[in-house]
């Protein structure tokens, strides 16, 4: 009977309780609803509950990453923070808590060495009769790491607002084709240019919300109805673009803009097997990062139409070979080509002083009676004039240069492009054609045609964009695929056309035997074309040019080069630029050959190799380090933690001797290495691994920076590295 009475007084107990609970909501409610009174905070609601005060926010979606192919960051969005301080001593207090600014003297002290910002600046904003006010620019766009610190002082009264802002942490790479993206007059960053207008529907994400319900002060009171709806964050996107061989790319625009006083300068470079573009650029440029200095919205490589010259000319042979009238060994006048049209404005080789106009070559050198192979190696027009005019005729000529691509659009990532101008209605217009003059076509164009001579006789279509992902599950969106796009000639006239070129650049007298190189075999074809200028060519200004592939015996990359300049007859001699670009391509994939030696320079470069990426996340540093030494590497550790967090490059890519090779094992600090001649890609590096606040200015390698190496750097540290050519 005692246990019975005493469940019975437990169970009496637990009823009381439950009934004291349900009348203490049931007070709460009647306190809201008649009193107006919010009950554990005593706050009067009677300011927003007749009006319903319920406040929705946006919450914005970030904007997805774009990538090179090593992984590193090209493109991304900074949420960034803006200090709010309150200052009206009315705004209610929260369970016992000020949410005011109460201690001027002591957060103005505080805010100051965090910022930077004088203190005295400070009080006089905290000085002004207004219920809040920001910190002018000092406290704007402040990374969260900043944010973070100042939240671990708990100031009363110090408040954030967060905006997002596009940052591209490499700079001036490939700017004409990624593009740039700003914010709108919602806040939302959109695609203005390039691939990140194109592709803006995919990096675009989808913004949340915030709905909850405020005070007249715009205040939300604990245990207030909220609801939140999680932003979708926008897809990645990951190019093609080798970050090492993009950036030669980029350093052998100035030495070509010094050296030639070029009005400016492309060029690129394409996996032939695949279609994939490892590089490609343009100069005059732009840093997306200030936009202050855009002159050229174009992506020449591909919107800009113009006369390649004697890059055209191995199509001319190409075609000849396939027809299969070409004898290498036949002669004929090399001096010039004179001709007249027939009946269907088709040029005719006349000896007579009656002509529409004699073709020359280049400087007007006479070169008698030559070979037809010789023609192409000493790059001579009149040869091209005779193989399009007598071994085939402008037809069929015309016929294999729109199978090779040139005159339509490419159609690659969606890209906007120019489909070139065809001239085809006279019988000069028709000659003209044969030695690249008179007609015109983009870099993109001829990437697309020069797969075939390169590869085995079928166009591949070059592209840009690897693969775009899911950033929550890293699940495929979207993946490239390589795709043939036509078959103009056949394998065997292809390696015909590759063994001509091999004498381009290999022969004691080929046009373009200063491009060799010492690590392997290049193949090739130089360029001179004249330029346009409302309908009269000019003397004094001509477009240089020269395609090249390696290595010779079985070419996997192509390398496009063209500067638009006075007229300088070392043109196709002072090939530093090109040869810089290309030897980095040969460093990358390894190309290497033993027949080439005789092509070196006296000094003898160091051995490069490539290697993958080894997964070293989550591993002792001893394991990372024993895992790296036998690669030569340029190895950083980043903090003092035994074990990696983060790495720089990720896992997979391709990393090459002698690379800067991040590991990270503190989120909070690391010493600060000496920056001096690295370049955008180890800082930006550095940057991306870390996730401290770094501002690059100007372009080349790093010359100084605002924290000297040695330094212990902390969260919330602004990191200003400055580079210079």
């Amino acid at each position: 009977m005692a246990a019975g009475s005493g469940r019975n007084r437990s169970i009496h107990q637990i009823v009381l309780v439950t009934l004291a609970i349900v009348a203490l909501l049931i007070a709460d409610v009647f306190f809201v609803a008649i009193g107006k009174r919010h009950l554990r905070s005593g706050t009067d609601l009677s300011a927003y509950a007749d009006s319903a005060n319920i406040t929705t926010s946006v919450i914005k979606a970030l904007r997805g990453n774009i990538y090179d192919r090593a992984g590193g960051v090209i493109a991304q969005d900074n949420r960034t923070y803006n200090i709010v301080c309150v200052l009206a001593d009315y705004r209610p207090a929260v369970e016992g808590q000020i949410a005011y600014v109460a201690d001027k003297e002591g957060t103005a002290d505080i805010l100051s060495s965090i910022l930077g910002m004088d203190k005295n600046r400070i009080l006089e904003y905290f000085s002004q009769d207004v219920y809040q006010t920001e910190l002018g620019e000092a406290g704007r766009k402040l990374p969260k790491a900043t944010k973070d610190l100042i939240e671990s002082y708990e100031l009363p009264g110090i408040e954030f607002t967060d905006s997002i802002q596009r940052v591209y942490p490499m700079g001036q790479f490939a700017a004409n084709l990624v593009g740039y993206a700003q914010s709108d007059e919602t806040g939302s960053t959109v695609g203005q240019m390039g691939l990140e207008l194109y592709l803006d529907s995919y990096l675009s994400g989808k913004d949340g919300s915030h709905s909850y319900q405020v005070d007249k002060n715009g205040y939300i009171l604990p245990g207030m109805k909220e609801t939140i709806v999680s932003a979708q964050n926008g897809y990645n996107v990951t190019l093609t673009l080798d970050p090492g061989i993009q950036s030669t790319l980029e350093e052998s625009f100035k030495i070509t803009e010094n050296r030639f006083n070029a009005y400016r300068v492309w060029g690129g470079a394409m996996e032939i097997a695949t279609g994939k573009v490892v590089a490609w650029g343009q100069s005059p440029s732009f840093d997306p990062n200030s936009l202050d200095n855009i002159t050229e919205y174009q992506n020449i490589g591909a919107q800009l139409p113009y006369e390649p010259g004697s890059t055209l000319k191995p199509f001319t042979w190409a075609a000849a070979m396939n027809e299969g009238v070409y004898d290498g060994n036949m002669t004929t006048d090399g001096n010039q080509f004179c001709f007249v049209g027939d009946a269907y404005n088709n040029p005719v080789r006349t000896y007579s002083d009656d002509n529409y106009g004699c073709i020359f070559n280049a400087n007007g050198v006479q070169w008698g009676s030559i070979d037809l192979d010789h023609g192409l190696v000493y790059s001579l027009n009149t040869v091209a004039a005779t193989i399009q005019n007598e071994l085939i005729t402008p037809d069929i000529h015309l016929d294999y240069l729109k199978k090779f691509g040139f005159f339509q659009p490419v159609d690659t990532d969606g890209l906007p492009e120019s489909s070139g101008t065809l001239n085809f209605s006279y019988a000069y217009d028709k000659v003209a054609l044969s030695f690249g003059q008179g007609t015109s076509v983009t870099m993109l164009q001829l990437f697309q045609a020069y797969s075939a001579i390169f590869g085995d006789g079928r166009t591949v279509r070059p592209y840009f964009v690897e693969s775009i992902r899911d950033p929550y599950d890293n699940s495929v969106i979207y993946q490239a695929e390589t795709k043939y796009t036509g078959e103009p000639i056949t394998a065997e006239t292809a390696k015909q056309v590759q063994q001509l070129m091999y004498r381009v650049v290999n022969d004691s007298d080929g046009t373009a035997m200063y491009y060799r190189i010492p690590e392997c075999k290049v193949i090739g074809k130089t360029g001179t074309g004249e330029v346009a200028v409302n309908g009269q060519y000019q003397s004094d200004r001509y477009i240089t040019s020269v395609i090249l592939a390696l290595p010779a015996d079985h070419p996997q990359v192509l390398v496009y080069y063209a500067f638009d300049s006075p007229a300088d007859k070392y043109s196709h001699y002072n090939t530093e630029a090109v040869t810089a670009l290309t030897r980095k391509v040969a460093m990358t994939y390894g190309f290497n050959d033993s027949g080439s030696k005789e092509a070196a320079p006296a000094a003898v470069p160091q051995q490069i190799d490539t290697y993958e990426m080894p997964a070293l996340a989550n591993h002792s540093v001893r394991y990372c380090t024993d895992k790296l030494g036998p690669l030569n590497m340029q190895v950083y550790i980043l903090g003092e933690g035994s074990e990696t967090i983060d790495q720089f490059p990720k896992a997979g890519t391709a990393i090459t001797t002698g690379q800067r090779i991040f590991l990270l094992t503190d989120t909070n600090s690391f010493i600060m290495p000496d920056m001096t001649g690295w370049t955008r890609k180890d800082v930006a590096g550095l940057w991306a691994v870390s996730g401290f606040g770094f501002q690059l200015s100007g372009e080349g390698t790093a010359v100084s920076q605002n924290i000297p190496p040695g330094t212990l750097v902390t969260k919330g540290t602004q990191i200003l590295v400055e580079f210079s050519t």
